[in-house]
């Protein structure tokens, strides 16, 4: 069985996971502004809990975001050095994807509204259901824009996950109802960006390090004061 370590740190939260041996392990924290402190001993420590080293990883499977930019870039930069050095491949996953998964894993009939505050007034959000797999499906495609106006399929059975809705529950609620489940702390885990990437490195679609690309949506990081104040 092979060895994956999954990193994301496109949120507020520094999260790390390997898989083992069908194991999984991990470590988790949210720590704005510490991803670049924390991400690599955590990394260290679940090798040393796992007892193997870095030569014996398979993969190295990434949060490709989208996210802050800083946080996204850290981690495919950090992903492409260690898959580099140990010449082996890397699998970007949606950090969308990873946060509607653990809402599926516990509602497998929902349809799922995974939402980042993407800042200056825009959420990032994709809609996923459960696939035969078991794995998130995205429905449509991931985009970034205010909570008001992103695209979203007719259909009920919704549930809702991340920090979108806790900055614009009130807008969505008036766009999908009441969702059967709904949670505004809820951040991407890098347990479920090894349980994504885990089918498709048996699969055999790792790329090469260089390959390995961010997803930002958005290339605008700021706002002007005129539009800061028309917000």
């Amino acid at each position: 069985m092979k060895n994956i370590l999954a990193l994301d740190t496109s949120t507020e939260a520094c999260s790390v996971a390997l898989l083992s041996s069908g194991v999984l392990l991990a470590r988790h924290e949210l720590a704005p502004r510490r991803h670049a402190q924390l991400v690599l001993p955590f990394v260290d420590a679940l090798l040393a809990e796992a007892g193997i080293s870095k030569r014996q990883l398979d993969a190295i499977a990434v949060g490709r975001g989208p996210g802050a930019f800083t946080g996204v870039r850290l981690a495919i930069s950090l992903a492409q050095g260690i898959a580099l050095g140990l010449d082996v491949p890397v699998l970007p996953v949606s950090s969308l994807a990873a946060l509607a998964q653990e809402v599926i894993e516990d509602l497998p009939e929902a349809r799922v509204l995974a939402c980042i505050d993407a800042r200056m007034g825009e959420v990032y959000a994709g809609v996923y259901r459960r696939g035969a797999d078991g794995l998130a499906q995205l429905l449509g495609d991931e985009c970034v824009g205010p909570a008001a106006a992103i695209p979203l399929p007719a259909g009920n059975h919704w549930a809702v996950a991340g920090t979108g809705w806790s900055s614009y529950s009130e807008i969505l609620t008036a766009r999908i109802g009441v969702p059967e489940f709904a949670d505004g702390a809820r951040y991407p885990r890098a347990t479920m960006i090894a349980q994504l990437a885990a089918p498709r490195l048996d699969r055999g679609e790792g790329v090469a390090p260089e390959l390995a690309l961010p997803t930002y949506l958005r290339d605008k990081v700021a706002l002007t004061t005129a539009e800061r104040a028309a917000i």
